[in-house]
């Protein structure tokens, strides 16, 4: 489908010119391809073989101006890939591509006045002048200027907003070539705009993104699996990265796996976008986005501060490190980031007493000031590090198999992330900071770390005495508590949770939570399940909260309440209700979540291994999701459906109804006026895979969503969980089937 022409009139072209057009002979030996002193006018295109990409004259949105292009031919209307004359537009149809006798591409306009040149030459010697150069269209998207079989220009070095297969993206260190992304300044107008994305090759190369003269976020560098700080692509099945780094060059490309058409796009509102066609909905889906939260903004949290989106504020100081400015910090202001506490003894003759601190799974820092050697052990790289006072820290460039290469930073650490990736950094402090670790490096002698030793031993015994005296004397009743305001003492064995992963969310009194739900009041009760009672409340601050507690018949203990806790936190999302913290007192174990006026999903959607186990998985929301579409298609609620012939629950008999072929009878009746045979089947067949008893065979909810959109064969699925009605009275039967956490995930 051609994009050359911008209006209804523009588009009107007499047949009589296709007639024309098609039986005079031709100069051009095929459709992708012109020779020297050849052109192409406003109003002809080239088609590449496989007729996958097309050339001409366009005008973008509602412009009038003409710029020559390139865009895909069939799948998409003018969704335009490179722009040649980008800052120097046409403004009538007077333009003409033309590729001269030297190889070189030039836009005439008017009076042959040159738009924009290739400046790509090449000596003529004594070759026919007629078949010397030649330009082709690819398949790829790339045109390229060929003298011979060699290639002496080509579109894929010089991209614009477009990434596509195949393209680098990077530095040629021999030519100085610098192959980077630049976006548009708005969908109208393709000339340079204000952001653009550049594989910066100062110290150890990585990707940094622009708007302007300000940096405003990066991908990390190549760590040997993907880029630091991008998601993994271990089992991506869509592309894979390639990164190449040798004295020649250092560039990064992608390939795709399969048949799919995928491109990178750098908006111009300054998002990297990776996008893939999907043919069923004729339209570009986001299959990931580089910028997903505030944490990738660059250097939020300043110099050795640690960016968390799961924690509130979510920047922290690095262990050994404190904010710079305590009231600016306060005010949620971090940018100029944390101090060392004590400093280091580099240079002062005691350079040994320095010490390492490990810092897992994250983003690793601004590497613009760094050095490395990718022959190193990590053993090798630390002494490196110690020896050198500007080094601040050290990881491995390779994290496969155990780790390779060294790479060290010589400057303050800038941009750093928690995220979920095996790659851990090593930052140097003093070894006064690394007291009390198990990790920590003193030279001590035998004599000191028996003394140590006893004197820790004795100070933990007299403490748990005390804590344990303490504990039988402090016994007063609820009621007196609550008029006094002391609801923060905490029965001893429960103690161990307030110091394990529990820092990240708010502690509440007791005595709030009380004064919040009337004393727990009948009144405020608005559900109950396994866990126990659910309370609808009122903070001091006006926020509405529901508040979920264990009841003393519930029998969740300690380990599943802390399990739940931990997973629920890490499940935060904007369609999920929000955990809010937890109050423990006693033998009171306590939850505070948003409340939520839009009621709750039915329960039980409730995963199998949260079911049995008491323990979430990543899939859990996966089967939750399956259990839905099952519903939306029977119009049948899976806990309240019966067969008169058999015991089967909703997902039995859609199980049943499959492995008999019978899959459509499954449709409620009230479809039947609209619906496609084939997007029913689609669907139950991929609501199967997502009920599958085991989370690891459940696919992703990406994955799910490229299921639903495209046309590609599905796998087969295993037999659902709790698929009929013994199973189901089982489920009721089990003791740690928390409902109430259920029916607080909210549908927002």
């Amino acid at each position: 489908m051609s994009c050359f022409v911008s209006s209804m009139e523009e588009q009107y072209i007499p047949k009589l010119f296709f007639i024309v057009f098609i039986l005079l002979p031709s100069t051009f030996t095929a459709l992708d391809t012109i020779y020297a002193n050849q052109e192409i006018k406003d109003g002809e295109t080239l088609v590449s073989e496989g007729e996958m990409f097309e050339l001409g004259f366009f005008s973008p949105g509602k412009s009038k101006n003409r710029y020559l292009g390139i865009w895909y031919n069939k799948i998409s209307y003018c969704t335009v890939v490179w722009v040649a004359n980008r800052e120097t537009p046409i403004t009538d149809r007077s333009g003409k591509l033309k590729l001269s006798r030297n190889g070189n591409l030039v836009i005439l306009s008017g009076g042959n006045t040159t738009i924009w040149p290739s400046n790509s030459t090449v000596s003529m010697g004594s070759d026919n002048p007629l078949m010397v150069v030649v330009m082709q269209l690819l398949d790829t998207g790339n045109l390229v200027v060929w003298k011979k079989n060699k290639m002496i220009w080509q579109s894929f070095d010089y991209p614009g907003d477009t990434m596509l297969p195949g393209q680098k993206i990077g530095k040629d260190l021999v030519t100085g070539l610098q192959r980077s992304m630049t976006s548009w300044k708005s969908p109208d107008d393709p000339s340079i705009g204000a952001y653009h994305s550049v594989h910066d090759t100062n110290g150890f190369p990585q990707t940094l993104r622009w708007r302007g003269d300000v940096l405003i976020g990066r991908f990390g560098p190549w760590n040997g699996l993907g880029f630091s700080g991008f998601p993994s692509e271990i089992e991506n099945k869509i592309y894979s990265s390639k990164y190449v780094m040798n004295e020649k060059e250092i560039y990064h490309t992608f390939e795709l796996k399969s048949s799919v058409v995928q491109r990178i796009v750098l908006t111009s509102d300054g998002r990297a976008l990776f996008l893939q066609w999907i043919e069923r909905i004729k339209e570009w889906f986001v299959y990931t986005e580089s910028h997903v939260d505030n944490c990738d903004r660059f250097s939020l949290c300043g110099p050795y501060g640690i960016c968390s989106i799961n924690k509130h504020p979510p920047c922290t100081c690095m262990q050994g490190f404190e904010p710079r400015n305590p009231d600016e910090w306060e005010e949620s202001d971090w940018i100029n980031g944390c101090v060392r506490k004590k400093p280091l003894n580099c240079g002062n003759n005691n350079g040994d007493k320095d010490g390492f601190l490990k810092i897992a799974r994250v983003k690793i820092p601004d590497t613009r000031r760094s050095w490395y050697n990718v022959s190193m052990t990590l053993g090798e790289c630390q002494m490196a590090c110690k020896s050198n006072c500007s080094c601040t820290g050290y990881t491995s460039l390779d994290i496969r198999n155990g780790g390779s290469g060294c790479l060290m930073w010589l400057d303050e650490l800038l941009d750093t992330r928690e995220y979920d990736v095996n790659q851990d950094i090593y930052i140097r402090v003093a070894a006064s900071e690394l007291e009390g670790l198990v990790n920590y490096q003193f030279d001590l002698n035998k004599k000191n770390i028996k003394v140590i030793v006893v004197i820790i031993t004795s100070f933990v015994a007299s403490l748990l005495f005390i804590m344990a005296y303490a504990s039988r004397k402090i016994k007063r009743s609820p009621d007196h508590m609550i008029r006094q305001g002391k609801w923060n003492v905490h029965d001893e064995k429960n103690t161990r949770l307030l110091t394990e992963h529990l820092d990240e969310l708010q502690f509440f009194r007791l005595y709030e939570v009380a004064k919040a739900t009337s004393s727990f009041s009948v009144s405020n009760k608005i559900g109950e399940g396994g866990f126990g009672p659910v309370y609808k409340g009122v903070l001091e601050d006006g926020r509405e909260i529901a508040v979920k507690r264990l009841s003393e018949t519930s029998q969740q203990g300690l380990d599943e309440f802390k399990n739940e806790v931990i997973c629920i936190a890490k499940l935060q999302h904007r369609n999920l209700v929000k955990l809010l913290g937890y109050c423990i007192h006693k033998k009171e174990l306590i939850l505070i979540y948003e409340y939520m006026a839009n009621k709750s999903l039915d329960c039980g959607y409730i995963s199998p291994e949260y079911a049995v186990h008491g323990r979430f998985s990543i899939k859990s929301d996966v089967f939750s999701f399956g259990v839905l579409v099952l519903e939306i298609i029977s119009g049948m609620k899976n806990k309240e459906f019966s067969h008169g012939d058999h015991c089967d629950n909703l997902l039995g008999y859609a199980w049943r109804l499959y492995k008999e072929g019978r899959s459509i009878e499954l449709m409620s009746a009230s479809l039947q006026a609209s619906y496609v045979t084939s997007d029913v089947l689609r669907s139950i067949h991929v609501a199967l895979l997502c009920v599958q008893h085991h989370a690891a065979d459940r696919p992703t909810m990406l994955s799910v969503v490229l299921m639903l959109v495209s046309e590609g064969a599905l796998p087969e699925p295993k037999h659902p969980a709790f698929f009929n009605e013994e199973s189901c009275r089982e489920l009721e039967s089990l003791p740690s089937v928390d409902e109430s956490m259920i029916t607080l995930v909210y549908a927002r």
